[in-house]
């Protein structure tokens, strides 16, 4: 319930301040007793505020802070928005002191007395205040607009900086992977080419040995001959057959009417002429490496034990002595071990051809 009784004064020894923090010019002292109603808070802006060191904490004190700040921090101008007008009163100035120190205040609180419009300061519009470039000099809105298009530009600069770098690495790139292209393609080619020329010196030598092989053959050729001519293999060497008393056949045999001469296939000297069972007739040919050549089943003997002979030389004739279905040559060849060879391949590896 509200009194109805009058404000109370002041109680002694408090001091009332205004809203700026001023002190009245004269204020009569008297004594007061509260009571019950009276010491109840006084609602409304009226309050008591404690003044320290001449600053009173108030509203005021927080406008000065933002102005203040704003000149600190150097508030962009707002060029798409209309000025806003800020005046200040003079007792800010006379109260505090230290505002004209701070940083775009001093100049809204000048003291000069020279300036006879006192309302161009207060009205300056607080959007009108601009940030100063490094050389001092005030920016405007054409000033604004040239920094933003320095931006642009710088923007622009970056980009196309960054795109030739990214250019330059896309054809380092290239060049490096076209580079070991070829490497390898090179690489490819030589390899073929080293193949090419291996090959090529494989097959010059081998065409060189069998160049050898053959002039070695014609020259064996020489000192080797036929046992005989006009001829038809009938049997060659290792067939099975019932024949034959050791299951398969031991010699190479040469079909050819009797009376045809037999001969010597090589130098060398009678071992044995004569009779040998199922042989027939047989001549033995021992030559100079201990290799002996058997001829049996011949009609006559031309030779006799002991005698050397020349190649070609005859030494008997084709006949159908000893076990035979007819006349023909038996040929054998034996190696100095006795084991039987096979008669074709050793007379082809005397250069003869059969």
């Amino acid at each position: 319930m509200a009194s109805n009784k009058p404000a109370p004064e002041a109680p002694f020894g408090t001091l009332e301040t205004d809203f700026f923090g001023n002190e009245p010019a004269e204020r009569a002292w008297e004594e007061w007793n509260p009571t019950e109603d009276s010491v109840r808070p006084v609602r409304g802006r009226h309050r008591v505020m404690k003044q320290r060191g001449g600053l009173a904490r108030s509203s005021t004190v927080l406008g000065v802070g933002v102005i203040a700040a704003v000149g600190a921090g150097g508030m962009a101008t707002a060029q798409d928005k209309p000025p806003v007008s800020i005046s200040l009163p003079d007792s800010i100035a006379d109260n505090l002191p230290e505002a004209k120190s701070l940083p775009g205040v001093g100049s809204l609180m000048s003291d000069d007395a020279s300036d006879a419009d006192a309302g161009n300061v207060n009205a300056a519009p607080l959007t009108a205040m601009t940030l100063a470039s490094d050389s001092g000099a005030e920016a405007g809105p054409d000033s604004a607009a040239g920094a933003g298009e320095a931006l642009r530009a710088r923007i622009l600069q970056q980009a196309e900086q960054q795109q030739a770098e990214a250019d330059a690495e896309a054809k380092a790139a290239a060049e490096k992977l076209a580079a070991e292209k070829a490497a390898a393609e090179a690489a490819k080619q030589q390899t073929a080419a080293e193949a090419k020329a291996e090959a090529e010196k494989l097959a010059a030598e081998k065409a060189a040995a069998a160049k050898a092989e053959a002039e070695r053959l014609a020259q064996l050729a020489k000192s080797y001959a036929l046992p005989t001519s006009s001829y038809t293999i009938t049997s060659t060497f290792g067939e099975s057959g019932s024949m034959w008393s050791s299951g398969y056949h031991t010699g190479l045999d040469f079909a050819a009417p009797t009376g045809t001469p037999v001969k010597a296939v090589h130098g060398g000297t009678v071992k044995s002429a004569g009779w040998s069972g199922s042989y027939g007739y047989r001549t033995v040919l021992e030559l100079e490496d201990g290799t002996e050549v058997w001829y049996a089943h011949q009609s006559s003997i031309s030779v006799s034990a002991g005698q050397k002979v020349t190649t070609g030389e005859t030494i008997g004739r084709v006949g159908a002595t000893g076990n035979v279905t007819g006349p023909h040559l038996h040929l054998e060849v034996h190696t100095p071990g006795g084991s039987g060879l096979d008669p074709m391949a050793w007379l082809r590896g005397k250069g003869l051809s059969i």
